[in-house]
């Protein structure tokens, strides 16, 4: 077995968790900054209407992310089982159904989406003015969305394996590359919006072909054959099973943006939306290193569960949810104690400065116990238990904080403040159910690993 795999289930737990997580994180963080790179360059050469553009066309993007995710999660969870089960012609016919059914996916996405282009746009929400903007954008985008997304899918199969590293360079090769493209495609050869769009598909399109050369290479576990690449349904079941909790929150994300904002709109106007906007913004970027230790997490918990090394899984999940909630408590005290500041740096307006600090205040209040809830999904993830996946995927923002924002503002005469009140009381029901649901699994684990004795 390749060592990046068989170190999964002997080293040290805490240390192959920072060793994986880490470069994830890293990756995280900058892949968030060339986001906002993207958004700055567009607004200073194109105009505002051209980030209204790109507002609309994001909700698109989330979703050809969520097939990608789905695919990707769902193969890499049965890849690192096999592994661990020392399954190796098996783990190699896990990829090689993740990448056919990828590259299906996202064709059949790309044809929908650019048949009914105008009509999905309008969906969105895309007004006349905004509409040719975002027009230009997301046509690239789903031009290029087959290797957009089997870049994606193919990092969590790296993962999968233990080489965040590899995965890590995946990232920081698109986003470093997009950084660099963006003002020459912008700027130089005056592309506009359509040349932010064609920087991030030529991005992605390098990491695809790191993948592959990676692949090939003789360093990965992994190595895709033309035989690997016929269908086999048992397998892409599998895959789509476990990875679908990934294409629910991509989707149902779109349904909550769509909530929110038309609540903001009713109970506190303009000024609700565009403070909202900053603090989300915000909090997304804070807590990307979360992500990260979730997805270092995964091959970990994978792996060791299919080894039948359940003690290891058990350490995992604890020093996953120890990183996760510092994490969130550091992000909570910079929000709590210097919102102001943070807000600011968006505008100089003083009323949203005040109103936003506020606001920003009650929807962490209670983010030091996300960290729970993030390590629980994904620990349901990694050891193929689809269902509670699924519900703990949705649990936060679906299946609690959105019914709670169509509420609360209408009772008690709470109005806007019952929009912001939804957020830390989601955030505190959703530890709970997490918690409820890991302690029965954990209960589980434990009458496993005394029959192992």
């Amino acid at each position: 077995m390749n060592p990046n795999s068989s170190r999964l289930g002997e080293q040290s737990v805490d240390k192959l968790l920072i060793k994986l997580s880490l470069p994830a994180s890293i990756a995280m963080m900058v892949n968030g900054f060339y986001n906002v790179v993207d958004t700055i360059f567009i607004g200073q050469v194109v105009g505002a209407l051209a980030i209204g553009g790109l507002a609309i066309a994001f909700p698109i993007q989330m979703l050809i992310m969520g097939f990608a995710q789905m695919v990707g999660i769902g193969g890499a969870s049965a890849v690192s089982r096999n592994l661990g089960a020392n399954e190796v012609e098996k783990a190699d016919k896990v990829a090689g159904n993740a990448f056919i059914s990828i590259f299906i996916l996202s064709l059949l996405f790309a044809v929908f989406g650019l048949v009914f282009l105008d009509q999905l746009l309008f969906i969105f929400g895309a007004t006349e003015n905004i509409l040719p903007y975002a027009k230009d954008y997301i046509e690239v985008i789903l031009l290029g969305s087959v290797f957009f997304s089997c870049a994606m899918m193919s990092n969590s199969l790296i993962r999968a394996e233990g080489n965040a590293k590899v995965a890590m360079t995946t990232m920081l090769l698109g986003a470093g590359l997009n950084i660099v493209l963006d003002p020459i495609f912008i700027f130089l050869f005056k592309l506009g919006i359509r040349g932010a769009a064609l920087a991030t598909i030529i991005s992605q399109f390098s990491s695809f072909l790191y993948v592959v050369y990676y692949m090939y290479s003789g360093k990965s576990s992994l190595k895709v054959n033309p035989e690997h690449l016929k269908p086999d349904w048992k397998i892409i079941k599998e895959i789509f099973t476990v990875g679908f909790s990934a294409l629910a929150r991509s989707s149902t994300s779109s349904i909550f943006s769509i909530v929110v904002n038309n609540s903001l709109r009713v109970f506190g106007g303009d000024m609700a939306i565009t403070i909202f906007g900053i603090v989300n913004r915000v909090i997304a970027f804070l807590f990307m290193p979360i992500i990260g230790v979730v997805q270092g997490m995964q091959p970990i918990a994978g792996f060791n569960y299919g080894a039948k090394k359940l003690d290891r899984v058990k350490q995992v999940l604890k020093f996953s949810i120890m990183a996760a909630t510092a994490i969130a408590i550091f992000g909570w005290i910079i929000g709590e104690t210097i919102p102001h500041i943070i807000i600011r740096a968006f505008t100089d307006d003083i009323n949203i400065i005040k109103d936003g600090s506020f606001v920003f205040r009650i929807i962490i209040a209670m983010v030091p116990l996300l960290g729970i809830q993030f390590v629980g999904a994904t620990l349901f993830q990694a050891i193929g238990k689809a269902v509670p996946a699924l519900i703990l995927s949705l649990l936060r923002q679906f299946i609690l904080l959105t019914p709670l924002i169509l509420i609360l503002p209408r009772i008690f005469n709470l109005d806007l403040f019952g929009v912001w009140l939804a957020f830390p009381i989601a955030d505190i029901l959703a530890a709970m159910i997490t918690a409820y649901l890991l302690k029965k699994e954990m209960y589980k684990i434990n009458l496993e690993t005394r029959k192992e004795y």
